[in-house]
């Protein structure tokens, strides 16, 4: 045989015995467990059987229990079961008194709303009754005080019935024919037994200073202006402003027209003027207005209110003393002065 073919038996039984010695030893190691668990199972045996034993010994050690005992436990099991009952029927009393008590809030809860609501309305109502006796005093009051007014009023009415009749003496002015005014005017405004001085021709004169201001301009059609103030008045207008045909001198052509439509007079502000009365007790501003005015060829005009109609008396008396003729334009309390193309003349007596 040759050298390989030895060497290669020989590791094929060194191989062999290598395997035989890992089982040699698997099964040692299995031995030894079983040997282990042997013991451990025999003593677990040991113990159970103790335990047997001493369970045994422990019953058969135990008394049994006599009637009397038997009839005490019956007597005592059925009082724990009347307590068992008894429990169980106090809870649901518990639970059925829980329940009526919220119910019982809820019900308060309401009250509470309901009374709060009552109290307001009654608070309210209260307002509104001592509002009605507040009221119900005033007009109590205001009761007596007129029937005082009224027996006063009855007693000075009684008074004057007894009283002879007086005779009364008024002044009789010369009332000569009314006539158109034509030459110089001033006008006067008497309101609220304030006398002033109304600058018409003057406001006249800006309104023709406006026209003329104006008449170069494109715009045609109404146009609404203002001008003043002078000595305290303002003067409001409209004034309409058109082209059209025209003959002049046996020719037609275009022109610009430009007329007044109307005016309004009125003070800046109200009151306005003097009282009549420091005018006539010391009259050196009318002499003042009236200085270098002719009385045979000056009209004064004056618009009057009628709330001043008794002042209007007295100044007409004051002026025909000095020669002046007068003439009055009454005007309704909410009027201003106004005039237009359409207008009419003063008529002076």
């Amino acid at each position: 045989m040759s050298r390989g073919s030895k060497r290669k038996r020989a590791t094929l039984e060194l191989g062999h015995d290598a395997f035989l010695d890992i089982v040699a030893n698997l099964v040692g190691i299995l031995i030894i467990l079983v040997v282990v668990l042997g013991a451990q199972s025999t003593a677990v045996i040991e113990e159970i059987k103790e335990q047997i034993q001493q369970e045994t010994v422990t019953e058969a050690d135990v008394p049994l229990a006599s009637d009397e005992q038997l009839a005490e436990l019956a007597q005592q099991s059925m009082r724990a079961a009347s307590a068992q009952a008894d429990s169980n029927r106090f809870e649901k009393l518990i639970r059925q008194y829980d329940a009526e008590i919220q119910h019982r809030k809820s019900q308060r809860a309401v009250m509470l709303d309901l009374l709060s609501e009552a109290q307001a309305a009654w608070e309210a109502r209260k307002v509104e009754l001592d509002r009605d006796s507040i009221l119900l005093a005033e007009h109590q009051t205001a009761l007596n005080e007129a029937q005082k007014k009224l027996e006063q009023l009855r007693g000075e009415r009684q008074r004057l019935e007894n009283q002879p009749d007086e005779v009364v003496a008024i002044a009789h002015l010369p009332t000569p024919m009314a006539k158109t005014v034509f030459g110089d005017e001033l006008h006067f405004r008497l309101k609220g037994n304030l006398l002033s001085v109304v600058p018409v021709e003057r406001l006249v004169a800006e309104i023709r200073r406006d026209f003329e201001r104006i008449a170069p301009g494109s715009r045609e059609g109404q146009m609404d202006a203002a001008v003043g103030p002078v000595r305290g008045y303002v003067a409001r207008y409209r004034m309409d402003k058109n082209r059209e045909m025209v003959s002049r001198g046996g020719q037609v052509q275009m022109a610009t027209r430009i007329q007044l439509v109307g005016m309004t007079v009125e003070p800046l502000k109200e009151p306005h003027g003097k009282p009549i009365h420091a005018l006539l007790s010391q009259p050196r501003e009318l002499d003042i207005e009236l200085a270098g005015r002719d009385p045979g060829s000056t009209t004064i005009t004056v618009w009057v209110y009628p709330d001043s109609f008794a002042a209007f008396r007295k100044l007409k008396e004051e002026l025909y003393a000095r020669g002046f003729a007068t003439a009055a334009r009454p005007l309704p309390t909410d009027h201003a002065i106004s005039g237009g193309p359409q207008g009419t003349r003063s008529d002076a007596q």
